[in-house]
């Protein structure tokens, strides 16, 4: 049986085009995917008949609405009930697809996630996990926007969460977890901190290797850094940002050598550019929803549209929300710390 994956090919910067071209791609390279374009019909028709037209495994499904980036996520979800992001969570949550995929509004994305698909038991505030590549492997951050104002009981979800993404989808054997702060200090932070610090501590099941700062993201001291999706987010606009200006930067510098030279050097930049690349993870999986969402970067094109296909079809193949629900019983059952009694959250 394939694996249904929904798309929202309207969402994202470069929509409908390099999302199409993307999931078209998908297709082609996975034989074991079968896709919904969601989003207005006859935008999408055309844009598969420019194509080359739309191959059998491929469906479209109307959505006559469109959350922009610019938009309230709540007020637009309230406003727009047949937008592409919403029905792509109605039809998760009704079982239709396996995983579902957006590079529009991330808030939005999250919010309609969580009304629709809604949390699994045990986690009271789902968070955006991003993989940070670095010379010692990935790096899995969380949360990277999808709760700016987390508790510590959500702080400490996040560990469990993000370890067993390290664990199951990146393949790190025994993640260490790091507390985002600023300081080593177990005293340093806000209140907030510090009592996360308490909860990941008295875990045995989680690796804590205390607080990190955001330096040592990059020194080897964590797999799995947790945040908050204030602090997270610009944590990764920042890498980002800066990644971009001194690989832009360093190519500059060898622009006026000769032409071996500079060959010779533009491909090693080019293959190291490739593993830090956003685009070579695809998306961010929504960790703690029930089923599975990838987001996608609002700059995403066709090859991140592509890669994140790949990455919500493993997502589904490692039954990762299963081993999750299992975890947290076994805590539950345990009398661990952080097992505060769980609520849903209310988007509206």
């Amino acid at each position: 049986m394939p694996m249904r994956i929904g798309v929202d090919a309207m969402g994202g910067d470069h929509a409908p085009g390099a999302i199409i071209r993307g999931s078209l791609q998908a297709l082609t390279d996975f034989d074991h995917i079968e896709l919904s374009l969601v989003g207005d019909e006859n935008v999408i028709q055309d844009h598969l008949a420019s194509n080359g037209g739309a191959p059998k495994r491929c469906h479209i499904v109307h959505a006559s609405e469109v959350v922009d980036m610019s938009e309230t996520p709540t007020d637009a979800l309230r406003r727009k009930k047949n937008s592409s992001i919403m029905v792509l969570a109605k039809m998760a949550a009704e079982g239709k697809v396996d995983a579902v995929i957006s590079a529009g509004n991330t808030g939005a994305c999250a919010a309609a996630a969580q009304l629709r698909m809604r949390s699994l038991p045990c986690i009271s505030r789902p968070g955006i996990a991003v993989a940070l590549p670095s010379f010692h492997g990935p790096v899995t951050l969380c949360d990277v926007g999808a709760n700016i104002q987390a508790r510590p009981q959500h702080l400490y979800e996040y560990a469990v969460l993000a370890t067993e993404y390290a664990k199951m989808v990146l393949g790190v054997e025994s993640p260490r977890v790091g507390l985002v702060s600023i300081g080593e200090e177990s005293l340093k932070g806000t209140d907030v901190i510090k009592r996360t610090h308490e909860l990941l501590s008295s875990d045995g099941a989680i690796r804590f290797v205390g607080n990190v700062e955001g330096r040592e993201l990059f020194q080897d001291k964590c797999d799995v850094a947790v945040s908050d999706g204030f602090v997270g987010n610009i944590l990764l606009k920042f890498i980002e940002g800066l990644s971009e200006g001194l690989f832009k930067t360093i190519s500059r510098e060898f622009q006026d050598d000769d032409a071996t030279t500079k060959k010779k050097f533009d491909d090693a930049l080019h293959r190291v550019w490739q593993r830090h690349d956003f685009s070579e993870y695809g998306g961010a999986p929504l960790l703690g929803i029930n089923g599975v969402c990838m987001i996608c970067h609002g700059r995403s094109e066709e090859r991140a549209i592509r890669n994140a296909v790949k990455a919500a079809s493993t997502f589904v193949e490692h039954r990762f929300n299963e081993a999750i629900t299992n975890r947290l019983a076994r805590t539950a059952n345990s009398g661990q710390s952080g097992t505060e009694a769980p609520t849903v959250a209310n988007i509206g």
